[in-house]
């Protein structure tokens, strides 16, 4: 089902376009800028500074005195922590304009991002603030740790981040502590990565791109990495589990934020027993999902990030056609008005692991549904991925639940659930889906690093 797009459109000001650096909104060196799109149109929102290799450079040395001589890692924990909750405040007052810039750079359902993704950024910050005085550091982590930081967003959606660091200013955080760089990957994302004087860098993206990182740290200077990189993640439900639950954790699983989620459930195995009612449950659903202006509080599903992804994930499909899956529903662009990026929710069935649908990330509304008969066939085929983000698992059965979970190669597993995310609990890959944590105190250790000192103490009175 489709939405009419631009009656529920609320464009805000576009307030920050440059870069931010030492604590001040700058022009690129080279004058350069780079156009941010509006994916529900394809039109351009505003032109946003294109930083490079210079820029970087600026950046960097701002952070390095900001580290080195700056008051940011020699206050006390509970002074960061106090400006760190103020942070959090000023971004629980700006949450709709927030959430709006989100929508018209990325396609993001205004409701969902209201409701969910910026509080969770607010929550996650004081989370880390009551850390920042309990050390014996993404950028919460990072800052509860005293660390100085260069951030650069994708360059598909930097103006969020941009907001972001007019926030951090206004709650207090010093000149050099936080910069944002906005340009591209092959420029100012491998400046940062092969910097001699950036000492670890964290990334979330493609596991190409991840490679890439990697190479840079160890080319240059030797940086810690932590890595969040693509999944491919295996939803599995068992005869025993209740259809109607199952049938919209499958579908919310692959269709939450178009299919534009690491953790997307795409493959989708499902035990014999139940099939063929799950498949009716699933196709009915798909029918009655409502794809359009992501403005719309009856939307369920905006369009894809921009004209290259929603073109990729076109190709896919047409790949899983070729190779022998039976296209179930959907499987094409929708023409709203004629104007932007929206696909049909996609099911295929009748996959093998073989296919590319089954093997890459595709980033995308497409789910590829299998038919199962045993436990054992259902944990050889989930694991038959070089990926090992999460894992889903639908059952009443605690010891089914308990056998697969041990024997899924992921960083987490979802029970009778999915997109349980929690503050506390660490987040991170097996294989190629990366390494390192975020979430949790394992976030926060990525960001120190032990020192043992040693002073032998002569003539006291203690030994």
């Amino acid at each position: 089902m489709a939405s009419k797009v631009d009656s529920f459109v609320k464009i805000p000001t576009i307030k920050f376009t440059k870069l931010f650096i030492n604590g001040e909104f700058v022009d690129s060196i080279s004058g350069k800028t780079l156009e941010t799109i509006d994916p529900r149109t394809g039109e351009v929102i505003a032109r946003v500074a294109e930083g490079n290799k210079e820029d970087v450079d600026l950046a960097v040395k701002a952070a390095r005195h900001a580290f080195d001589s700056g008051p940011w890692p020699r206050f006390p924990g509970s002074e960061r922590a106090r400006i760190m909750m103020k942070f959090a405040d000023l971004i629980d007052q700006n949450v709709e304009e927030l959430a709006a810039l989100d929508t018209i750079d990325a396609g993001k359902l205004f409701s969902a991002g209201k409701a969910m993704d910026i509080p969770l950024v607010s929550s996650n910050l004081r989370y880390y603030a009551g850390a920042a005085d309990k050390i014996h550091g993404e950028v919460s982590p990072a800052l509860a740790a005293g660390c100085t930081m260069v951030v650069k967003p994708a360059e598909q959606t930097p103006l969020s981040a941009l907001y972001y660091a007019h926030l951090a200013k206004l709650a207090g955080i010093p000149n050099g502590v936080l910069n944002v760089v906005t340009g591209f990957g092959s420029t100012a994302g491998a400046a940062i990565s092969s910097h001699m004087e950036v000492d670890a860098v964290s990334f979330t993206g493609s596991t190409e791109v991840g490679r890439k990182v990697m190479q840079a740290a160890a080319t240059s200077n030797l940086k810690v990495v932590s890595l969040e990189l693509g999944g491919k993640s295996p939803l599995i439900i068992f005869d025993d589990a209740d259809v109607d639950l199952a049938a919209q954790l499958a579908l919310t699983g692959i269709l939450h934020n178009k299919g534009e989620v690491c953790v997307a459930s795409s493959r989708v195995y499902v035990q014999e027993g139940i099939y063929d009612e799950l498949v009716k449950k699933l196709v009915e659903k798909t029918k009655a999902w409502i794809v359009g202006d992501p403005f719309d509080p009856k939307v369920q599903q905006g369009p894809q990030v921009d004209k290259k992804q929603f073109e990729k994930i076109l190709s896919y499909i047409e790949h899983g056609k070729r190779e022998g899956a039976t296209l179930l529903t959907g499987g094409k662009p929708l023409e709203l008005g004629g104007k932007g990026y929206y696909i049909e929710p996609t099911i295929f069935t009748d996959f093998k692991e073989e296919m590319l649908i089954a093997k890459d990330e595709i980033f995308g509304p497409v789910m590829a549904l299998a038919k199962f008969k045993t436990i054992d066939e259902a944990i050889e085929r989930a694991n038959k991925s070089k990926y090992g983000l999460v894992a889903g698992i639908v059952t009443k059965d605690l010891n089914v639940a308990n056998t697969v979970s041990r024997s899924i190669r992921a960083g987490t597993i979802w029970i009778n659930c999915y997109f349980a995310f929690d503050n506390d609990l660490p987040f991170g890959g097996y294989k190629m889906s990366g390494f390192g944590s975020d979430f949790g105190l394992d976030a926060l250790y990525k960001y120190l690093k032990v020192k043992s000192v040693v002073t032998p103490l002569y003539n006291t009175p203690w030994l």
